[in-house]
């Protein structure tokens, strides 16, 4: 079964500093019919202004990534963790039993542009942690790069949850088929581009729902940045 969803259906919020599109419900953004999908809950496209950004908040028993697009984010957190993410890096934050945090631009003219994602872990109040990790565009070309999953393999960043997240860049008709287990559902995003996949045309900030799907196939892609969640159905 698949199920789309277009980007003009996301919930969309501009508070002057910050433009987000929300693909589930989230802050005053309320649809009842995306509460989210298996054990995501949030993608959040964000377009913060120079110097602008989240002040310190809290958060638990979430996992949180953060996959910047462009620009820079810059990230401090009770932990002691303090960096500043470009493009090409994924953030990992377990928020179990609490943390704080504040995201900001620390540019004075660039725009930064990333996309939060939140997953429900399962196992609460875990000992908060945080990851980062480097996947250049060239390890996404032509082919699904693990970027998160529960066993951390790969290089990938490790969440407390049974879903593994993929990214890829495709142009073309070159693509590889990814296979579903019988006890997988999965979710794709599209953060740039268009797309056809499984016989269905997407575009910039589409997103598929499939459920009892074996495969996910690629037909045509042009310049195209995709997210993919291979996730267990909830």
């Amino acid at each position: 079964m698949l199920s789309i969803t277009r980007s003009h259906e996301r919930g969309h919020v501009q508070h002057g500093w910050l433009d987000s599109h929300h693909s589930f419900s989230f802050g005053s953004y309320y649809n009842p019919k995306q509460m989210g999908f298996g054990p995501l809950r949030v993608i959040n496209e964000d377009r913060v202004e120079p110097g602008q950004g989240f002040g310190t908040h809290g958060h638990e028993n979430m996992e949180i990534i953060s996959y910047v697009l462009s620009g820079a984010l810059e990230h401090k957190d009770s932990m002691g963790n303090g960096s500043i993410l470009r493009r090409g890096q994924v953030q990992r934050m377990s928020a179990g039993t609490g943390v704080l945090h504040s995201e900001f631009n620390p540019s004075a003219s660039e725009e930064s542009h990333f996309l939060q994602i939140w997953l429900y872990p399962n196992q609460k109040d875990v000992e908060p942690s945080y990851e980062e990790a480097v996947f250049n565009d060239e390890d996404k070309q032509d082919k699904w790069c693990l970027i998160a999953s529960g066993n951390g393999e790969q290089g990938a960043v490790r969440i407390h949850q049974d879903a593994k997240l993929h990214a890829g860049i495709f142009n073309g008709t070159q693509a590889p088929e990814y296979t579903l287990a019988n006890d997988r559902i999965a979710y794709i995003h599209v953060v740039k581009g268009d797309i056809t996949i499984n016989g269905q045309q997407l575009h910039t900030g589409d997103a598929l729902k499939l459920t009892a799907e074996s495969r996910v196939q690629i037909q045509q892609a042009n310049n195209a940045e995709v997210l993919l969640f291979d996730m267990i159905a909830r």
